[in-house]
């Protein structure tokens, strides 16, 4: 099968979150598999840019409201990535370091989507299936099945992943020009509760719909700020799929981002070098159990609860364990954290920022990753975690609660209900308890680590779900 993979974001090209890993990750898997997956994706003028050298492929042009942009196609030369990547190169819209937070975004998104579909138009080859990836992509199923530049496309099936459903970039319908001109009678596409929505159309229009885990599907089925009922409408072609992790990336034995690589037969031995480079690196103690928190700091992720948490733990344990805190976002929260280094210096230290080889050196050293989310789709950092034999301590949502089983029931990492200080206070102190036996939690560690996560299932059961579309 050929199959071709949109998306705002990939690794190691953009990276802003999960969506970049996931597609990083299952058109490799896919090739592996003996299909032709590719991923078709912008062109934004980051480090990846400018560390590698492009070759221009096709150039054509994309219309948006009353304005023309030229763009190119185009592929990075030397690099092995596992599969075909090709960035749409548009002046004027994408020659930014970032990959969102524009005023323009609805712009920028609508016009890489014409562009797309303008470009595939071209091809030769025959698409079997089109594969996009969250709202930045939604308009894509619509446009090839209903609007008569793209009729080539109306028999070929689309599939659309549901990565995260609060984002959804709906505007207003004065802005429905941007969209290349279509039949007024398919407004009702395109349009959810007064706005015109791109991930509500990606729904509607969408051969199959899936979600990143099966609890998160069930989950939105019932709050998905504002869109359960057209979930529920569209309900039989509706599936969560669980995601994987590139096992070849994240592998403790292998990783090139590790001073200290390690496996099952000297677990303990690597995870406490890993951990002593990052006590001495942070003045932390490495004696004591080292939790850690890796990722946004936003509500989302339940990082608000966490300068509070933090603060209450450290006082309260006397300071029996170390704390260290990964990520960037919200200034309040950033603040909060700050503010607690100087109280509890030799503790506790945060780097605010994004650093991707420091985050492996922290799922390798740590002992405890905390994940209290509000919202969870799927969920990677709880898996990178077991992988390197790091006790996940998760709230239980979406995918933490399809991937984590605590160790009160007979699992191997600890569960929480809620998102509140109290919540994750409790989860501190079962884990303290677990740290101390000195028997147990190495062999749990070990167990984690043979968890197998890989995408070797999630990308053939993609491959099934594309099959069933036929």
């Amino acid at each position: 099968m050929n199959i071709v993979h949109i998306s705002a974001e990939c690794y190691p090209a953009a990276k802003a979150g999960g969506l970049a890993d996931v597609v990083g990750a299952l058109p490799k898997y896919q090739n592996m598999l003996g299909h032709k997956a590719s991923v078709i994706m912008p062109f934004y003028h980051n480090k990846f840019r400018s560390s590698n050298t492009f070759k221009n492929i096709f150039s054509g042009y994309a219309r948006m409201a009353h304005a023309t942009y030229i763009f190119n196609v185009l592929v990075p030369e030397k690099i092995e990535l596992g599969y075909d990547l090709f960035m749409i190169d548009i002046p004027g819209l994408f020659d930014r370091e970032n990959i969102y937070s524009y005023a323009d975004d609805t712009e920028r998104f609508i016009t890489f989507q014409i562009a797309t579909a303008n470009w595939l138009c071209a091809w030769e080859s025959k698409i079997d299936v089109v594969h996009c990836h969250d709202q930045h992509t939604g308009f894509i199923p619509f446009m090839l099945s209903k609007i008569w530049d793209y009729r080539k496309f109306e028999n070929t099936p689309t599939v659309f992943t549901i990565h995260n459903g609060e984002y959804q970039g709906q505007f207003t319908f004065d802005k429905l020009h941007f969209l290349p001109p279509f039949h007024s009678f398919f407004n009702g596409l395109v349009e959810w509760r007064g706005l015109i929505n791109p991930l509500a159309s990606a729904i509607k229009c969408a051969w199959k719909v899936t979600t990143v885990s099966p609890g998160y599907m069930e989950e939105i089925s019932n709050f998905m700020s504002g869109l359960e009922d057209l979930l529920k409408a569209e309900r039989e072609k509706c599936v969560g799929i669980l995601n994987g992790i590139d096992t070849e990336v994240w592998n403790p034995e292998t990783d090139p981002m590790l001073d200290f690589n390690y496996g099952l037969e000297n677990a303990d031995e690597g995870k406490q070098a890993a951990k002593d480079k990052l006590c001495k690196q942070f003045n932390l103690d490495p004696e004591k159990p080292l939790f850690a928190f890796i990722g946004r700091l936003v509500k989302e992720k339940g990082a608000d609860i966490l300068p509070d948490a933090i603060y209450n733990a450290l006082t309260k344990f006397e300071n029996k364990l170390n704390v260290l805190i990964l990520g960037s976002g919200e200034h309040f929260i950033e603040q909060g954290l700050l503010n607690l280094e100087g109280p509890f210096r030799g503790s506790y230290s945060s780097f605010i920022g994004y650093n991707e080889k420091l985050s492996h050196e922290i799922y390798a050293g740590a002992d405890f990753l905390l994940m209290p989310s509000r919202v969870e789709p799927c969920g990677l950092n709880q898996l990178y975690a077991l992988r390197y034999g790091t006790v996940p301590i998760v709230r239980r949502t979406g995918g933490l609660n399809d991937t984590v089983i605590d160790i009160g029931d007979g699992g191997f990492g600890i569960c929480h209900v809620h998102s509140s200080t109290a919540d994750v206070m409790q989860s501190i102190k079962r884990a303290l308890k677990f740290y101390d036996l000195k028997q147990k939690f190495p062999k749990n560690r070990k167990l984690m680590m043979q968890i197998d996560h890989s995408w070797n299932k999630a990308a053939s059961e993609y491959v099934e779900l594309y099959k069933s579309m036929k």
